[in-house]
C-alpha cells in the first residue's frame, strides 16, 4: 500500500443520494513517507470519498489518501482512496443491522440485509429451499459491469423476432419492464462508486438496486446472490434482473484467473431458483489483446464450464467474419457437456440496437465505455449485451401474449 497525506483544492462532483454519496475530489499531495517514489508534495491528484464511510470533507481539510491503484496507472479504479480525515471525527452513523460486508477491512460497513432475523422479509426468504422461486423471471448475465447500460437499451429498443426468422418487429411490452440491478463482488465492492447506476436509477430505468456478497450500497442488501435474485422478484417488484459485478474486472491471462468466472455461478443460481438464465456473451471487435477478440475466454470459460445449468446463449447477428466467429464460438456452447445441460443458441437480430445504444447515452447521461473504448470505437462490445436486452424484451412481450 501507498499512503500520502493531502489537502483538498475543490469539490469536482458527486453523484448518488445521501447518504450513500460518491465525491470525486481535487486534491494536492502534502506529504509521502521518506524516500517515496511517484506522486511528491505539491502534486495535484483526484481523490475518491465515500459518504458512508468517512463522511464528504470540505475545501482546505487535510486527508490520508490510499494511492497504488493509482500509482500503477490502473483504469477503474485509478484514483487516490479518502481513507480517513485525520482532523475530522464524523458522527456515529445510526444504527442499521448486523450484516458486516467488506469483513474485517479497516472500513468495514455494517448494513441491514433484506435476509437478516428480525426484519421485514425474513419471513418470506426463510421459505422452504423450492417454496420460493424467481417464477420464469429472466436474468441477465454479464461478464463487465459496463455491458449494464447497454442491456437495457436492447430491452427498452423495438423487439425483433430470434432464431432464423425476419427481423420483424417482435410483439411490443404493455409497459416498460421493472429492472432491478443485482451486483455481485468481484469488482467495485461499494455500489456508490457506479455512476453508471446512479445515472440509471435517476433515469428511471433501474426500479431498484440490490448488492450481494461482500458489495454494499444497494438499495437491498442481501448476504448471497440467490437471496438477492429472490429480492429482486419478491422484493422490488422486479420483471428482470441484470447481474454484473462492479466496475474494474480482474483478470491474470491465466484459464481460471478473472473474476468473470461468477457469471456461470449465476446462471446456476438463477436456474436453481427457477428463474430464466440468459448469458450475455462478451464480445469485442477492437480489443488489442486476441484472448478476448470475437467471444472472450471470459465468456467461453464461465458459461461453458462453470454454468452447468442451461441459459439462453444471445448471439447478435454481425456481419462480415466477426459475425462469423462470434456464431462459431457460442455455437461451441452449446455442444453436449458432460454433467451438465445444454445451453441454447438464441440469435438476436441487431438492426436498430446502435441507435437505441445512442438513444441510452442521450436519455440517461451516460457514457458508454469498456475498456477505455467507446460505442464507436468497440461497437459489437455493446451491441452485444444490448442483443442480450433485446431477448429478453421479446421474452417478456411473447409472456404478455400468452397471458
Amino acid at each position: 500500500m501507498m499512503w500520502r497525506d493531502g489537502t483538498v483544492l475543490r469539490l469536482l462532483r458527486t453523484w448518488g443520494c445521501p447518504p450513500l454519496r460518491c465525491a470525486l475530489l481535487e486534491v494536492e499531495i502534502s506529504a509521502a513517507p521518506t524516500g517515496a517514489r511517484g506522486l511528491q508534495p505539491g502534486e495535484r491528484v483526484r481523490a475518491l470519498v465515500y459518504e458512508a464511510v468517512t463522511g464528504l470533507p470540505g475545501t482546505g481539510e487535510r486527508l490520508r489518501l490510499e494511492v497504488s491503484a493509482l500509482d500503477r496507472a490502473l483504469g477503474t479504479g485509478g484514483h487516490a482512496m479518502v481513507s480517513s480525515r485525520p482532523d475530522v471525527l464524523p458522527p456515529d452513523s445510526p444504527p442499521r443491522g448486523h450484516l458486516v460486508k467488506a469483513r474485517y477491512m479497516p472500513d468495514q460497513v455494517m448494513v441491514t440485509g433484506v435476509d437478516e432475523q428480525g426484519t421485514t422479509h425474513h419471513r418470506l426468504l426463510s421459505s422452504p429451499v423450492g417454496a420460493l422461486t424467481l417464477e420464469g423471471m429472466p436474468v441477465v448475465v454479464a461478464d463487465l459491469h459496463s455491458s449494464l447500460p447497454a442491456v437495457l437499451a436492447g430491452l427498452r429498443s423495438p423487439g425483433s423476432q430470434a432464431q432464423d426468422a425476419p427481423a420483424a418487429p417482435g410483439p411490443d411490452l404493455e409497459a416498460p419492464a421493472r429492472v432491478v440491478y443485482v451486483m455481485t463482488d468481484g469488482g467495485a465492492l461499494p455500489l456508490p462508486y457506479s455512476r453508471t447506476v446512479s445515472a440509471l436509477v435517476e433515469a428511471d430505468w433501474l426500479v431498484g438496486t440490490v448488492t450481494a456478497g461482500q458489495a454494499w450500497g444497494g438499495q437491498v442488501e442481501a448476504v448471497s446472490v440467490h437471496n438477492a435474485l429472490l429480492a429482486a422478484r419478491h422484493v422490488l417488484g422486479a420483471d428482470v434482473a441484470v447481474v454484473t459485478q462492479g466496475p474494474g474486472n480482474l483478470g491474470t491471462d491465466t484459464p481460471w484467473g478473472f473474476s468473470g468466472t461468477a457469471c456461470g455461478e449465476v446462471i446456476n443460481a438463477a436456474a436453481v431458483l427457477g428463474g430464466h438464465p440468459v448469458a450475455c456473451l462478451r464480445v469485442s471487435q477492437s480489443d488489442p489483446r486476441q484472448r478476448h477478440r470475437g467471444v472472450s475466454h471470459h465468456s467461453m470459460t464461465a458459461y461453458g464450464k462453470v454454468a452447468l445449468a442451461a441459459a439462453d446463449v444471445v448471439v447478435p447477428r454481425l456481419e462480415g467474419s466477426l459475425g462469423a466467429q462470434v456464431l462459431d464460438q457460442a455455437r461451441a456452447l452449446t455442444a453436449p457437456r458432460a454433467g451438465a445441460h445444454r445451453h441454447h443458441l438464441v440469435q438476436v437480430a441487431t438492426d436498430g440496437l446502435v441507435a437505441a445504444l445512442h438513444h441510452a447515452q442521450r436519455e440517461t447521461g451516460t457514457v458508454l465505455s469498456t475498456m477505455g473504448r467507446g460505442l464507436e470505437e468497440d461497437e459489437a462490445a455493446f451491441v452485444a449485451a444490448a442483443a442480450a436486452g433485446r431477448h429478453v424484451r421479446d421474452l417478456l412481450a411473447k409472456g404478455q401474449a400468452a397471458a
